[in-house]
């Protein structure tokens, strides 16, 4: 069952993920979220930076899981990865290319302007990188090389999305996973 606070939450999350940070007011998500104004401000004493925080937060240890499930469903990452970025076309495209990138908002909105919430879009994607790192680690490449790969394959899915969305076609997802098969093979 979900709680007032994670029913906060989530509606945040949908609401950035739909229309940007600067765009979501606190009214749209108290009427978002039905939660009375007054509870916003008690589970979030500082306000909407504490609230998308949280919502970043929420948001990176979903798709942590969800990266993780795929690494963990194929013995190679020139599979897994491929795998991921097409599962994912599959969602960019089923939301009407509404969904996807749900951080990209707020890293782009606050990276100049609000160290938290930048610090909290470093941490997540950090929190990907090092999922896929792992995978690449398992699977001999030298450490250097797959911290940077991690780096290289969060970009190219970041911005895959942005292209895909901005289309409104799975196109570049689909081909960054294509590309990424051929580039990880070992």
């Amino acid at each position: 069952m979900n709680t007032r606070r994670e029913e906060i939450i989530q509606s945040t999350c949908q609401l950035i993920e739909l229309q940007g940070y600067h765009a979501t007011g606190l009214n749209q998500i108290i009427e978002e979220s039905g939660a009375p104004k007054g509870s916003l401000y008690y589970y979030f004493p500082e306000g909407k930076d504490e609230l998308v925080e949280a919502a970043i937060h929420h948001t990176t240890t979903g798709i942590a899981q969800r990266i993780e499930e795929a690494m963990n469903a194929h013995s190679h990452a020139s599979q897994a990865i491929p795998a991921f970025l097409r599962n994912l076309a599959h969602y960019v495209q089923a939301s009407g290319y509404k969904s996807g990138g749900p951080i990209t908002a707020v890293a782009m909105e606050a990276a100049a302007t609000n160290e938290r919430l930048t610090a909290a879009c470093r941490a997540a994607y950090q929190e990907w990188q090092a999922v896929i790192e792992k995978k690449l680690l398992a699977n001999g490449f030298e450490p250097v090389r797959a911290k940077r790969l991690a780096a290289v394959v969060i970009g190219l899915i970041e911005g895959s999305i942005i292209l895909s969305r901005s289309e409104r076609n799975v196109g570049p997802l689909l081909d960054a996973a294509t590309e990424l098969e051929v580039l990880l093979q070992r």
